[in-house]
């Protein structure tokens, strides 16, 4: 007689250097497996493999491995495992464009959408779309829900979404979509057992990692972000500049002749922490540094979110907490509380102690304004997402 399977839920999230995966029981939702690949493209390697299935992932990958081969790696384990039968898969798609505004049940005609909008997010959308591919060819007939970045901040208002360009322009669905969408639902979700009544009130978001980005929250909804049209703009990120004067790039163009996509080079992976400290993309590297280059990136850092931090609390006409997430966020206590002095002025007053401990508040008890250190999940609000398309198939 064969054994029952349990049946699970992949999500897979690739990023532009990284794949992370994870499997839940489509049962209860409950944790099996969690992990991640890193240094894709250099040297690939595993990262935080936990949870009840970890076994599967012990042997070695090759550290020359690209994403198609991560993936492939990571789809073959997952197959051989015993005990599991997937029932579905979700993926992070960053870029769901002005159509999709909630999850989607991937088909050829939502693909073909999808691949339309490579352009707007070159590193990191066709590593998205491979990946669904890799299931597809693994497990043809499992339904694949697609869950975009760029949906949480649809509910943006409509002057908080437009620029200032011809409204044609506007109508083509040239706006602010805004990113790390699923991060900052995780947060919005989460806070509330955290913060209690504050969670619903102004609350600013700080996504920092290797991308980063800023999000304005009320009543648990966006209302301003710091990305736009791509995820290029906003804060300054460990390779892409963010935020930079339009007629800057037109003097690269117009009067230093370079091509556009020499440009989109220079903008997209030779600045932001690497480009102004010429060291590393890296924030640990440039924490653990005595060059004055990388403490010159890490105060620029800091001072782009302070500053960015500013537009948010206008957008929101105040402040009552704020939340600091992702790898930098999390575990950054240095750059934690440079941001904080920059924000004194609100009421923020970090604690110097629990700060350094990464505790979940980080504010003094007699701060106005609390800060929090919660750890980023873009998996769970996946799998969440992924529960639901099943339920109302």
């Amino acid at each position: 007689m064969t054994p029952s399977k349990d049946p699970a839920i992949l999500v897979l999230n690739a990023g532009s250097s990284s794949v992370k995966f994870a499997l839940f029981a489509a049962d209860s939702l409950q944790l099996l497996c969690r992990g991640g690949i890193e240094g894709i493209g250099s040297r690939a390697r595993f990262s935080g493999v936990a949870g009840a299935q970890a076994h599967l992932f012990e042997e070695e990958l090759a550290n020359d491995s690209d994403h198609e081969a991560a993936t492939r790696w990571l789809l073959d384990r997952i197959r051989r495992a015993d005990g599991i039968e997937l029932r579905a898969a979700g993926h992070r798609v960053v870029h769901g464009g002005p159509d999709f505004s909630a999850p989607a049940l991937i088909d050829e005609a939502v693909m073909a959408r999808l691949d339309a909008l490579i352009p707007l997010a070159p590193a990191h959308q066709p590593h998205n779309l491979a990946a669904i591919r890799a299931v597809s060819h693994a497990w043809p007939s499992l339904p694949q829900i697609a869950c975009f970045d760029t949906a949480f901040h649809r509910t943006m208002p409509r002057l908080a979404q437009i620029f200032a360009i011809p409204h044609d322009l506007t109508d083509q669905g040239l706006v602010r979509y805004g990113f790390h969408g699923l991060s900052y639902q995780h947060i919005a979700d989460v806070l509330p057992g955290i913060a209690g009544a504050r969670a619903m009130g102004r609350v600013i978001v700080a996504h920092l990692g290797h991308g980063a980005s800023l999000c304005a929250l009320r009543e648990g909804r966006s209302v301003a972000t710091t990305m736009g049209f791509t995820a290029l703009d906003g804060l300054m990120m460990g390779m892409r500049c963010g935020a930079i004067d339009a007629g800057l790039v037109l003097h690269l163009i117009e009067q230093r002749g370079m091509a556009p996509a020499e440009v989109s080079e220079i903008l997209n992976r030779r600045s932001g922490l690497l480009g102004v400290s010429g060291i590393s993309n890296d924030a640990r590297t440039l924490l653990a540094s005595d060059d004055p280059r990388a403490a010159e990136a890490l105060d620029l850092f800091a001072y782009r979110v302070v500053r960015e931090a500013g537009s948010m609390m206008a957008a929101l006409g105040g402040l009552d907490a704020f939340v600091f997430t992702a790898g930098i966020g999390e575990r950054s206590a240095r750059i934690r509380a440079t941001i904080a002095d920059g924000l004194a002025w609100t009421g923020i007053r970090l604690d110097a102690a629990r700060n350094a401990a990464n505790d979940t508040r980080i504010s003094a008890d007699d701060a106005t304004v609390p800060l929090y250190v919660v750890p980023a999940d873009e998996e769970a609000p996946i799998a969440r997402a992924v529960i639901s398309q099943m339920l109302s198939a």
